[in-house]
């Protein structure tokens, strides 16, 4: 797979008119982004950038990691022929019509303003012509203006093609702030990094790093690459990756990922992967590559402009010969209101304005940390009814704890949490760590003589004499305990000291703190269902879906049972809603894929979350979600307004060109000023 730029790309639908030439010639995969101006193919490159050059003659295919050049000088360039064309066109204004003069004179300034500001439209229509690209915008407009010539409608040819460049310099001027807009939420990569060589500190790129170098990072400096904090300790900005202002701290042991500003202390940093596969590199080329995966709206909308721009100008083609012939009216006149629809049928306005409207939704997606990695994702994600959330790093931090201590027998608190620490001292596993966390202290292993451990039990140990077991139910039974309380909400590790039941300890997983706002703002958004699904024991789960108000809860599930659970829900859906599965990434893979929208909990970066699932959330907080539904609903809003937009102006001017009620500087501000409008439109989603 090869990432090219290609330079002076100004046109959406020429985007593409080069997408859909690649694919008849072949090639395996070709995605043409208009709002990043990048191409990437899989295939032939010399093949892929001759054949863009012979679609479009104008466009320069460069290396994607060229230096950018400066899309608003282009822009500005125009003004050179742009300034001089309006002084002539408003010279021979004044000697037309105020001092009434036809003669060749006259007609040489209009000539001369005409050529200023569409020589190369005119260029442009031949050199397409020629190569079968008929039904492009320069070829509308050359025929439309230079029939105003042939009729001696001198001042309106070039009042129409003069309005019609201004038009595009300002459209321009548009889509490139706008691509600055989405680029400035993704311009997250350092320019340089403090390589430790020696006794000392040496700059270089990025790009040059390798797993293993020792790096700077100082106050005021983005983290270039991931790595281990070695030393020094500091707080890091992670609002780039997660959105989140608030920072948080990092120390000696802690991952540090690309993309994170570091905000006071000096760290040394060991690079733990290089630039390409570091998380920052990661979020930018999914967000890039998001356009690649296209919705349907605007799957649509390339389809339909391929066959509305011929329909109108053979409609056009109708109207100027078909009423002289019949009616015996003068050519002159139906061949000028058949002009007017040739301005009018330039798709710009629908081709232009639909992806940037996704691509701005994707790139505000990503500054508030969710990653979405397609418009068809954005799209399915705002008709979510049905959500679906696994319960531990869902809902639930995965951090346990030690909740409730319960006393039996004359043993106190102090004495139960000593006893169950010193048992599970050589124990790993997440609720023996709880249990030594509650103990607080310092262990003293010399205490420990012995130490078995009961598969599916628990464990036993000798402490200075004193023999203690820590386990489940199941351990109370097999060793005939007597005690009073089997079923306990909540994991429970019961104590046997000397074989008597000393009490027990209730270990949860703490429910995150947005969890109960995430499920009331769901609801608020009108998803019918918020339910969870998990393999914990019903009891926990319970506990946890009245706590944060879900509707319903399975539990005890295996991953394929969670499945049958997602199959379940599909059947309460209507054909036109969505379930949302939100899950860890890793484990929940097969459910993930079976949603019509898997959502991963990306634990700042994590490869597999990543990799697995069609939105990320890189903070794993789930008010995200809302937020991320929220901003698909206001984006899918916008495309359409901008679709409505469009076509009904388009239409409207046919209509009144087709009844000669629209003049041709109307039909170009029907093409390029609500091309612009549109444009306009679909950047109020970056804000």
């Amino acid at each position: 797979m090869k990432r090219y730029r290609l330079k002076n790309l100004d046109c959406a639908s020429c985007a593409a008119k080069i997408e859909e030439e690649l694919k008849k010639e072949g090639f395996d995969y070709v995605m043409v982004n208009f709002a990043t101006k990048e191409m990437m193919v899989d295939g032939d490159a010399e093949k892929a950038k001759e054949i863009v050059k012979r679609v479009e003659p104008d466009i320069e295919v460069v290396d994607a990691d060229e230096h950018q050049h400066n899309d608003g000088e282009n822009a500005l360039n125009r003004l050179y022929f742009i300034v001089p064309s309006l002084v002539l066109f408003g010279i021979g204004i004044v000697l037309r019509y105020y001092y009434d003069l036809d003669n060749n004179f006259v007609f040489g300034i209009f000539v001369v303003s005409y050529l200023l500001v569409g020589w190369k439209i005119l260029r442009n229509a031949a050199v397409n012509s020629i190569r079968g690209n008929v039904f492009d915008e320069n070829f509308l407009i050359a025929i439309a203006t230079l029939g105003a010539f042939a009729i001696r409608e001198y001042p309106e040819a070039v009042g129409v093609m003069l309005f019609y460049v201004v038009g595009e310099f300002f459209q321009d001027l548009a889509v490139n702030r706008s691509r600055r807009s989405i680029k400035s939420l993704l311009a997250l990569k350092a320019e340089y990094a403090n390589l430790v060589r020696g006794a000392g500190v040496i700059q270089v790129k990025p790009e040059d790093l390798r797993a293993g170098d020792v790096i700077l990072i100082k106050p005021g400096e983005r983290v270039p690459v991931d790595g281990v904090v070695l030393e020094g300790e500091s707080t890091v900005d992670t609002s780039a990756l997660t959105g989140e202002s608030i920072p948080r701290g990092v120390r000696a042991g802690d991952e540090i990922l690309s993309g994170m500003l570091n905000l006071s202390g000096v760290l040394k940093v060991k690079v733990t992967k290089e630039l390409r596969e570091s998380t920052i590199s990661r979020v930018l080329e999914l967000v890039e590559n998001a356009s690649a995966r296209k919705a349907k709206t605007e799957k649509f909308i390339t389809r339909f402009a391929r066959y509305y721009t011929p329909a109108v100008v053979g409609l056009a083609v109708l109207i100027a010969v078909i009423p002289p012939l019949v009616f015996g009216d003068p050519f002159s006149k139906w061949i000028y209101r058949a002009l007017v629809l040739l301005v009018i049928s330039c798709p710009c306005a629908l081709v232009l304005s639909i992806p940037l409207g996704y691509f701005g939704g994707i790139g505000r997606a990503a500054k508030d940390g969710i990653l979405v990695k397609g418009s068809n994702f954005l799209d399915a994600l705002s008709k979510s009814t049905i959500v679906a959330f696994d319960k531990t790093g869902t809902l639930t931090k995965g951090v346990f704890r030690v909740t409730r201590i319960e006393t039996r027998n004359g043993f106190t608190e102090e004495e139960i949490v000593r006893f169950a620490a010193l048992a599970e001292a050589h124990s790993n596993h997440p609720i023996a760590r709880a249990i030594i966390e509650a103990f607080g202290k310092e262990i003293n292993e010399a205490e420990i003589v012995e130490y078995e451990e009961i598969a599916g039990h628990g464990v036993r140990a000798r402490i200075d004499g004193t023999e203690v077991m820590v386990g489940n139910d199941r351990l109370l039974h097999r060793f005939s305990i007597e005690h009073d309380t089997c079923r306990v909400g909540g994991t429970v590790a019961h104590v046997i000291v000397n074989g008597t039941y000393a009490g027990y300890l209730v270990i949860s997983d703490e429910v995150k703190e947005d969890a109960a706002r995430a499920v009331r703002e769901l609801k608020q958004l009108g998803v019918k269902k918020v339910v969870m699904v998990t393999g914990d024991s019903r009891e926990v789960a319970a506990e946890v879906a009245r706590e944060i108000g879900l509707d319903d809860y399975y539990a005890e599930l295996l991953p394929e049972d969670k499945v049958k659970v997602i199959e379940e829900l599909e059947k309460l859906k209507a054909p036109d809603d969505r379930i949302v599965f939100v899950g860890d990434g890793i484990n929940d893979a097969p459910v993930l894929a079976r949603a019509d929208v898997g959502v991963a909990m990306g634990a700042l970066g994590s490869d597999a979350a990543i990799e697995t699932a069609d939105v990320v959330i890189m903070d794993d907080k789930p008010s995200k979600l809302p937020k991320g539904i929220r901003t698909a609903r206001k984006t899918r809003k916008i495309v359409w307004q901008n679709i409505v937009l469009a076509l009904g102006v388009k239409l409207a001017f046919i209509g009144l060109g087709i009844a000669g009620s629209a003049t041709m500087w109307e039909a170009v501000f029907a093409d390029v000023g609500v091309a612009l409008i549109a444009v306009l439109n679909a950047m109020r989603i970056l804000r």
